[in-house]
């Protein structure tokens, strides 16, 4: 059974909500209760877009027993248009072909299921854009 914790991140994991402070406009995924650049408390509530570039990334060989039917995989950190920073897997291109500075954009998908017969966590990974 998923935690509270879970739960509570429903909104960012499946809708991409970010919070952008309403005092200097940054962006924060998730959303914070304060502002670590001018320090205010209210935020306005939206959703990201699902486009982004690779930042830097590595490729898992010897992943935790979730993802291990899954290795190797490749993991980045993909800088989104809207600005917060994502840490997501990269999917649907060679190894040799990732790169830094990559277009990439997110799709939603299977993550990994809790067990055999456990529940199935979705999420986003990112995949090239193409063209």
């Amino acid at each position: 059974m998923p935690s509270a914790r879970s739960w509570r991140a429903y909104p960012q994991t499946y809708r991409l909500e970010a919070g952008k402070c309403t005092g200097c406009q940054k962006t924060f995924f998730p959303p914070r209760q304060v502002c670590n650049t001018c320090g205010g408390r209210e935020f306005e509530t939206f959703r990201m877009g699902y486009t982004g570039e690779v930042l830097t990334y590595t490729i898992i060989r010897t992943p935790d027993d979730r993802y291990q039917g899954e290795a190797p995989f490749a993991v980045g950190i993909v800088r989104m248009d809207d600005g917060p920073k994502l840490t997501v897997q990269i999917v649907d291109v060679p190894f040799d072909d990732i790169a830094i500075g990559m277009k990439v954009k997110l799709e939603f998908r299977r993550i990994y299921a809790e067990g055999h017969d456990g529940i199935i966590q979705y999420g986003h990974k990112a995949v090239p854009v193409r063209g």
